[in-house]
């Protein structure tokens, strides 16, 4: 059961205080060995980040011992109430460089703010003082990370560690996102206009429709999940690609699907129709946005497809 802060002796108190700058030192450290290969002088700064901590936590140390000894009990956050729960590191991946640099922002403006209080419960002169200048050094820790990155992070670096998030992106997101999307919106099409036009029944087609989108999606999930484990391509967790894609060929299938809820087929067609319309168009637009494919090159390639594609299930269903 977590102890209210209130209730802690100045002794826990320093204990405390050390496991924290112990536990962000680590996390610095985790973070920047996280970013090393990718964002090189991000990791530089994280690792100056880590080295104050540790200076933090000499100086805790130091304190302690002096007042109340060799041995130091392990007191954690999670064992005192008012601490924000935070995700285990090794769990974030991959990490992302503003989710870096927020999570870094967090710790410190919270450690601060524990200090602050630490320092009006404690009635030793030593420790009250310590407790001051630590909350004021986390102040300047904010400042030391600006200067740090003035140094390192230079516009040109900046603006490289800009493009490889950008290129993480692309990889773990929009390329398994766009894969699924286009999958849905081109390959459902033969089968569901050959089941309206063999028909004329806006249900058979919804059903037809339906069972192509959730197969397809499925199918392509599992496909993409299992082409590789991201290790060596750098793609990302399999199963997340494989869910982003998934969801996507779902979606595309089921968005000119369901149309054919309204009983009217001439309507419903209409609007299916319509509704492909815009997918295709707005595949063209991710082509052009993250592909960098010129914007009339890639509509001319995926409006083709998807006509022949469609004429492919009208002349069949029509046959």
């Amino acid at each position: 059961m977590a102890k209210s802060f209130k209730d802690l002796t100045e002794q826990e108190i320093l204990a405390l205080a050390i496991s924290l700058e112990e536990e962000d030192g680590r996390i610095y450290a985790d973070f920047a060995e996280g970013l090393r290969d990718t964002y090189p002088a991000t990791a530089k700064v994280l690792e100056g980040m880590q080295v104050e901590e540790s200076e933090h936590r000499r100086s805790l140390i130091e304190t302690y011992r002096q007042r109340f000894g060799e041995h130091i009990p392990l007191i954690r956050r999670t064992e005192v109430k008012g601490f924000i729960a935070r995700r285990p590191v090794w769990l974030v991946r991959p990490l992302g460089i503003e989710q870096v640099r927020k999570h870094a922002e967090s710790m410190e403006l919270e450690t601060r703010r524990f200090y602050e209080r630490a320092a009006t419960r404690v009635t030793d002169a030593s420790i009250r003082k310590l407790l001051v200048d630590l909350a004021e050094a986390e102040r300047r820790h904010s400042a030391l990370a600006d200067s740090l990155e003035e140094q390192l992070l230079t516009p040109d670096v900046r603006q490289a560690e800009a493009a490889a998030e950008r290129r993480q992106f692309v990889l773990q997101v929009v390329q398994p996102g766009l894969s699924g999307l286009m999958d849905g919106s081109v390959s459902t099409l033969a089968p569901l206009f050959a089941a309206a036009f063999a028909t004329h029944s806006s249900n058979a087609a919804l059903l037809v429709g339906l069972a192509a989108a959730i197969g397809a999606g499925i199918s392509m999930g599992f496909a993409e999940a299992l082409s590789d484990d991201g290790s060596l391509t750098g793609r990302g967790y399999p199963w997340v690609r494989g869910a982003i894609c998934g969801l996507m060929t779902a979606a595309g299938g089921l968005g000119h699907a369901l149309p054919f809820l309204i009983s009217n087929f001439r309507i419903a067609v209409s609007l299916a129709i319509a509704v492909v319309g815009v997918e295709l168009a707005l595949i063209s637009y991710i082509r052009h946005r993250y592909m960098d494919t010129p914007l009339v090159s890639a509509a001319l390639q995926v409006m083709v497809g998807g006509a022949l594609v469609f004429l492919a299930g009208m002349l069949i269903g029509s046959a």
